[in-house]
């Protein structure tokens, strides 16, 4: 038996196919761009880290079974989400405000702020460890301790959002740090940033669990 937590022929398998579900457009990728469009290049890194450690937060929460019981109790649930729709609307509107002549230049942001901001976002969604309990264990050996299989299939699916996230984010920041010379173009930023927010928001709240 391998001294890996997963057999190498398995993360073969599951390498492919995690990138693609990375690739495909989503909350975290449309958040990276919003942050990305409001802060700058590294204002989208920082959102591509804080979504990246909420990923991995949630992979240790279902490989602890915690995933399990969200799933099974529908008020906990709900009461994630919507907490979730909550922060996104507040981003919403505080990204609105800084449509204000005073706020309107894309700035050095607080990194720290923009990383805690997408943590949540990302813990907030309570999609995200159902799709992770629906999809990790197609890859796991239930022969085999299942905690270290998550962990590492986990970091594997987080390094690939960390590539694609990291892309789109630095993108939107470059385009968005040009933009934002023109006082009109920044606050068309915002109204931007702000519509992605509440788009992120209203999906949330209109998912199903199933």
């Amino acid at each position: 038996m391998s001294l890996l937590p997963v057999e190498p022929l398995t993360l073969l398998a599951f390498a492919p196919a995690a990138l693609a579900l990375n690739l495909t457009p989503g909350a975290d990728m449309m958040f990276c761009l919003g942050q990305g469009l409001k802060g700058g290049p590294r204002a989208g890194m920082a959102a591509n880290l804080g979504i990246a450690a909420g990923g991995m937060v949630q992979v240790l929460l279902a490989g602890l079974g915690l995933g399990a019981l969200i799933a099974a109790h529908p008020m906990a649930f709900e009461s994630i989400r919507w907490a979730g729709v909550a922060y996104l609307l507040w981003l919403a509107v505080k990204s609105l405000r800084a449509t204000r002549p005073q706020a309107a230049q894309v700035r050095a942001m607080a990194m720290g702020r923009v990383f805690r901001e997408a943590l949540l976002v990302n813990i907030l969604n309570p999609k995200v460890i159902l799709f992770i309990l629906a999809f990790l264990p197609q890859f796991v050996d239930p022969a085999r301790p299942v905690l270290p299989q998550f962990l590492a299939l986990g970091a594997v699916f987080c390094l690939g959002g960390l590539m694609v996230n990291g892309l789109v984010g630095g993108f939107a920041g470059t385009i968005g740090g040009r933009l934002a010379r023109s006082q009109a173009l920044a606050r068309w930023l915002s109204r931007a940033t702000a519509a992605i927010f509440a788009t992120l928001a209203l999906r949330l709240a209109m998912m199903q669990r199933g």
